[in-house]
């Protein structure tokens, strides 16, 4: 029983005029610069939210100067209003990180709070989703990639954040994308198959995910990497959706399968701790209420995992 996602992926939501053209227009951008609004993020990529993390908390950017620091990256444009995104240094970041971030659940309160992709990605309206992915994926990359890749030279930023160039021999550089396909494999009835990543908490589980390498396509990668990491072929390979997933440049391309839950799991070494099928009643349950199915605690809602996970539960 086939199945489509019940919406778009949280971070795969955007409503900004994210156009090239502009981000090379040095006359367009200095007249908009006045009225434009500048988001930071800190060395561990968190940014100011409020409103329960629902919004995120932007500055004029007239309070960073007469015009774009040359750290600062073009998000878009929406109604006549420029968004870009400033780095914060690790001086200016005083705020303890939480503990296992990637699966940290903000605590809910009417003060601003800084806060990760993953915490609040699913929680930021449309506008916020999108400005707050794009500037983390940017900012990964600039970091990443401060060094020519041909010469070695250093590298300095163009094209409003979105291009760098080496120094010493001219070479330009662009934001690389790594494509990963993520996976929902269930029997064709009630039955789907969750796996614990190695070192993930007790009790997550999530669908199987793996890059694509190099000359393969992205059915045969979700085929070879069910396969090799729990041991099931799969049939019946079908496309559901993207979303970026910027930790630090993955591009999450998600499918359906269906495996026979009557082959012996098999377990790949060093990344699957467990794996498992699980009812469907009982993804709707875990699902309603986190924590109500003994060691059974799902993916985060930022991620495309969680709204594959929550579609497939709502099929009748």
């Amino acid at each position: 029983m086939s199945f489509e996602l019940v919406d778009l992926p949280a971070l795969s939501r955007f409503t900004v005029d994210r156009r090239e053209s502009l981000r090379g227009d040095a006359e367009r951008i200095a007249q908009l610069w006045p009225k434009a609004r500048v988001v930071t993020v800190d060395a561990h990529g968190r940014t100011l939210v409020a409103d329960q993390a629902s919004r995120l908390v932007d500055r004029p950017a007239t309070d960073f100067g007469d015009g774009p620091p040359d750290t600062a990256v073009l998000l878009g444009e929406q109604d006549g209003v420029a968004y870009w995104a400033v780095p914060l240094t690790e001086d200016e970041t005083d705020v303890a990180v939480p503990g296992g971030r990637a699966w940290f659940r903000p605590e809910l309160t009417d003060e601003p709070q800084w806060l990760d992709l993953r915490a609040c990605g699913a929680m930021l309206d449309d506008t916020g989703a999108g400005l707050f992915t794009s500037a983390v994926a940017l900012f990964h990359w600039h970091r990443s990639a401060r060094f020519c890749a041909a010469c070695g030279g250093t590298t300095e930023s163009i094209k409003s954040g979105w291009a760098r160039v080496c120094e010493q021999c001219g070479r330009e550089e662009y934001p690389r994308t790594d494509a990963a396909v993520i996976c929902l494999v269930h029997d064709g009835a009630d039955q789907v198959l969750l796996a614990r990543g190695e070192g993930w908490p007790e009790g997550r589980y999530s669908v199987l995910a793996g890059f694509v390498e190099a000359g393969e396509s992205l059915e045969a990668c979700v085929a070879r990497e069910i396969e090799e990491e729990v041991g099931v072929e799969v049939s019946g390979i079908r496309y559901l959706g993207s979303q970026p997933w910027p930790f630090p440049r993955s591009l999450m391309v998600g499918f359906e399968a269906v495996g026979d839950p009557t082959v012996p799991l098999r377990l790949a070494e060093g990344e699957i701790a467990q794996a498992r099928w699980v009812s469907r009643s009982d993804v709707r349950r875990a699902l309603a209420e986190p924590g109500s199915v003994p060691d059974l605690l799902l993916a985060p809602g930022a991620s495309i995992a969680y709204r594959m996970i929550q579609s497939w539960a709502a099929v009748d």
